[in-house]
């Protein structure tokens, strides 16, 4: 009897561990289902911009810890935080929402190229050691953001992705064209964003605080290669390399239709095109209010200042190669500090550049 009664037993005690065993597998693998959503919750909150294959969860573990800041995919450039070109132009602009404005490529931005003598310029002219500040530098490639990272708070880099603008741009060459219309663009962008700025080429010396020269009138100011007495006349020759303008509908039109007439003359450059437009009837019917900088305070090459007590930048315009500007602006920065050292005011003034940029 015992041993009937212990072979019955066995099936009931099998079957119930069998339903045992079930129970606790079920509820294993719901426990796991229910860990794995909860992994897969605090990973999307932590990497929302990661994706996960959903069909190999093994990748989780593999990726579940953040890319270490070591890594050697990650360059020095890229591994700083970003920041946007609003929030560059935020930090670095004047009370009354303006900003200084220059580009940079990497064959300007070379240690002892122009770049170098750009920031010399705003140390030792005469109260412009504080508006370096205010100036943002739009670097066209990454070797320039990265030399400009090292010697300013204020760089940004833009993408260029259909041109390589890193070495020197030959005037008017088609690399050159396309630099100078992506330069109109971008300014155009920093008008509807409600930002008014001085543009200032990065082969411009700055000796003086120019902002108490500026017209309290005028949406649209621009420097010249030849003025002729009449800062409303627009028939003096202008020069694109110093520009100041108010953000205001009238400018932000007239800078789009600037930019829109480059598709009419494919083989101008802006300054050019500048030229072509500035009578037509539809400037006149944005109502556009333009005045022309003087010589005297806006210098070049061109036509040099005729009065180093009243300056307020020289441009190394009229002359074509890196080298000579280089020589060039090199003088009027020694012919700067000599007037500096002066105990009186100057009767004649007379400038040692240009020099080179005079020779074929």
């Amino acid at each position: 009897m015992s041993s009937s009664s212990s072979s019955s037993s066995s099936p009931s005690r099998s079957t119930l561990l069998d339903m045992i065993g079930q129970k606790e597998v079920t509820r294993i693998l719901i426990l796991f289902l229910g860990l794995t959503a909860s992994c897969l919750v605090l990973y999307k909150t932590a990497y929302p911009l990661q994706r996960i294959d959903v069909n190999n969860l093994s990748s989780l573990v593999a990726s579940s810890s953040p890319p270490s800041p070591n890594s050697s995919e990650i360059s020095p450039v890229s591994a700083k935080p970003t920041i946007s070109f609003k929030e560059i132009l935020e930090n670095a602009s004047t009370k009354n929402n303006t900003v200084i404005i220059t580009t940079l490529n990497q064959a300007w931005a070379e240690p002892n190229s122009l770049f170098d003598l750009f920031l010399e310029s705003f140390r030792i002219g005469q109260g412009t050691q504080q508006l370096l500040t205010h100036v943002v530098v739009v670097c066209l490639d990454g070797k320039a953001f990265e030399r400009c990272s090292q010697l300013h708070p204020n760089c940004y880099h833009i993408e260029t992705s259909e041109t390589d603008f890193s070495g020197e741009k030959v005037y008017n060459t088609p690399d050159y064209l396309k630099m100078m219309w992506r330069r109109i663009e971008l300014l155009t962008q920093v008008l509807e964003m409600g930002f008014n700025f001085i543009f200032t080429d990065a082969d411009i010396m700055w000796l003086r605080d120019p902002f108490p020269r500026l017209y309290p009138d005028g949406d649209f100011q621009m420097a010249c290669d030849r003025f002729f007495g009449n800062p409303f006349d627009s028939d003096n020759w202008v020069n694109g390399g110093f520009t100041y303008v108010r953000s205001n509908s009238r400018s932000i039109e007239f800078y789009k239709f600037w930019h829109k007439s480059r598709l009419d003359y494919p083989e101008l450059h802006d300054q050019d095109v500048f030229n072509r437009i500035k009578h037509m009837p539809y400037i006149t019917e944005i109502g556009i209010q333009m005045r022309f900088f003087d010589t005297i305070y806006f210098g070049g090459f061109c036509r040099t200042s005729t009065d180093i007590n009243l300056v307020c930048t020289m441009h190394a315009n009229c002359c074509i190669g890196l080298e000579k500007k280089l020589h060039d602006l090199n003088l009027v920065l020694d012919d700067w500090r000599k007037y500096l050292s002066l105990s009186e005011h100057v009767q004649n003034t007379t400038w040692s550049a240009p020099m080179k940029c005079l020779e074929d």
